[in-house]
């Protein structure tokens, strides 16, 4: 019976290395397809801008929103984790885009503008809670997807 449980071991550790290898493929292969469209949507918006002749703020916050979308992706294939904080930074340069492109178009402000800047109040409030509880909490050790130390968790 022991070559039984012997050949039990050896195929349960085959079928886990070729699991662990279609699920990190499709990781890659999903993080290379997500960095691309990034590059792809940020260079069209600056052709976009150029042949316009000029960049106006909202521009410029779409270029920083696509920069915060690459660097979110960077580290979440450096690190394998993905840093909630860089969701808020894109939900709130989101927001203040939106914010600045209607007060540009609209003369009167309403109750919207209003909405967008507790949005963005709140959106500020949960950086600054969540930058808190990850110092006053911190994590163990980063790894990468190979089970490699590779530093503090910030």
């Amino acid at each position: 019976m022991k070559w039984a449980d012997n050949s039990r071991k050896r195929m349960h550790e085959r079928a886990n290395s070729l699991g662990n290898l279609l699920v990190e493929g499709f990781h890659y292969l999903g993080l290379f397809a997500i960095g691309a469209a990034t590059a792809w949507a940020s260079v069209a918006a600056f052709v976009a801008m150029f042949n316009k002749g000029h960049a106006s703020i909202d521009d410029i916050l779409l270029l920083f929103i696509y920069l915060e979308l690459g660097a979110m992706v960077g580290i979440y294939f450096k690190t394998n984790h993905l840093p909630i904080r860089f969701l808020l930074y894109i939900a709130i340069t989101a927001l203040t885009r939106y914010l600045i492109g209607d007060v540009s178009h609209h003369p009167k402000p309403g109750v919207g503008l209003l909405y967008l800047c507790g949005g963005i109040f709140f959106l500020s409030l949960s950086v600054l809670a969540v930058r808190f509880a990850s110092y006053k909490f911190p994590s163990s050790k980063v790894v990468n997807a190979m089970g490699d130390d590779v530093g503090d968790r910030v």
